[in-house]
Order: C-alpha cells, then structure tokens, then sequence
C-alpha cells in the first residue's frame, strides 16, 4: 500500500483528504491518503526519510512556493508559475513538482466568461494567486493584484482600491484565506458598491459554500462561483499524473 497525502499547515478542515479517500476505496486502488500536517516547511525532508513509503503528495497553503526549494525538478508550467500543488516522488527519492491549480481554474471559470469579462483583480499575492495570473495570461484577460502592503508587481493595496477601481475590473478573484471556515464572517475588504450585474466573483475556497464575499457580490447582482469545481478538477489532474507514475503493473 502507497500512501500520498496533502502538504500544509492547520489543516484538518482538507477537502483532499476525503475526497482521495473515497475515491481509493470506491476504485479500490492500492494507495491511501492523509494529512501531513506541518507547522514548517523545513520539516518535510524529515517527514520523507521517516516515511519512505510516501510516493507523492499535493501541496496547500502557505507551502506552495516555499515547497520548491526542496525538490530536484519542477515540470515546465510549474516552472513558469513558480508555486508547486502536486508532487510525484521516485524510486530514487528524486521529487518532482507540478501545478494542477491552473487546470482546475481554467476549466472551473470559462463556463461564466462573457466578452465584457477583460480585465480581472486577483485579491492576494500566496502560491495560489500565481496560477490564476498564469490562467489569465493564457485567456488574453488583462488582470492586477490586490495586496494589503505594497509591491513591485501589486497595483492596489485594499486601503487604496476605490470603487471606480471596482467598476472597471469585471472579474475578482479571491485567492487569499480570508472568509474560510472557521472565520466565515470574514471577507476581504473591497469596496463592494462598486459591483455590478456585469462582475463575475470567483472564491477560491470552498467551505463554506457561498463565502461573506460571494453573498456580497451576488447580493449586488454579481455572478459568482466557489472553488470546489476547481478543487475536484485540480485533484483528477494529479491523480492522472500520479497513476501515470505509480500504476501497478497487471
């Protein structure tokens, strides 16, 4: 029995865990799956040499981009993303970093793209955050960061983004923690009088299931969507790259 798991810190709310579970056990595949919960990074390579059966593993928050400097390779997209969410671990110990967050995006938000949808906010500037400006790149959709402190490549801080700001950018996308279970009062301070019938707000988290941010964008006419569509195309993503690589032989 191999096991994979999910990288992160503070963890045990993991849609991953369950869902890999149920699906080892209704395909009845040879593999388990936990949680590797880390309170830092540099203790990965212990949790490896402690446990040599782990053959591969996705990666959350906040481990995405600090993950890298463990690995011996990174495939190209993840590369060019520069945040990791899967990982592939060889016979050799060698370990590979890839990014399926990109795919579950793409896939998840094209479905409620519209020709007016230009120009996007990406709100936090974590690991997820790269994938979708990657997506974005992709789509030919214009897009800025929003961040709480000022950077090179961030464009707004939430202190200064305004709502004619809001009204111009048709497309938010909430990559940052903020609003996830337990603080689901929580939501990231925008200006949401600046939304209209023509925004499109995408969260990426999941639970809970319409997020302070959604409901206030809806509440403005918005169309909005949660990230568990994302997150079940990102896991069959990985879980085609680990079978690819683990598939036992007949």
């Amino acid at each position: 029995m191999s096991r994979l798991g999910l990288l992160g810190k503070d963890i045990a709310y993991s849609f991953s865990r369950g869902y890999f579970k149920a699906k080892f056990e209704a395909e009845q595949l040879p593999f388990t799956y936990e949680n590797f919960d880390l309170e830092d990074i540099s203790l990965f390579p212990k949790l490896l040499q402690d446990n040599p059966d782990i053959c591969g593993c996705n990666v959350t928050i906040p481990y995405k981009e600090q993950v890298i400097l463990f690995l011996d390779e990174l495939d190209k997209k993840a590369k060019k993303i520069g945040a990791v969410n899967t990982i592939t671990i060889n016979s050799k110990g060698r370990l590979k970093g890839y990014n399926t967050d990109c795919y579950g995006f793409k896939n998840s938000i094209k479905p409620f793209l519209k020709k007016h949808h230009k120009k996007a906010l990406i709100l936090g500037t974590g690991g997820a955050s790269k994938a979708i400006a990657y997506t974005f790149k992709k789509l030919k959709i214009e897009f800025d960061y929003v961040s709480r402190t000022t950077k090179s490549d961030v464009k707004f801080t939430y202190d200064n983004l305004a709502i004619e700001d809001i009204k111009d950018y048709k497309i938010i996308i909430n990559c940052s923690p903020v609003g996830t279970y337990p603080d689901i009062n929580d939501c990231p301070e925008i200006p949401y009088d600046g939304i209209t019938d023509k925004h499109l707000l995408f969260d990426l988290i999941y639970n809970p299931e319409e997020t302070t941010f959604l409901r206030l964008g809806k509440n403005q006419g918005a169309q909005i969507c949660n990230g568990q569509k994302m997150l079940e195309l990102q896991a069959e993503k990985a879980w085609r790259i680990w079978n690819l690589k683990y598939k036992p032989s007949k």
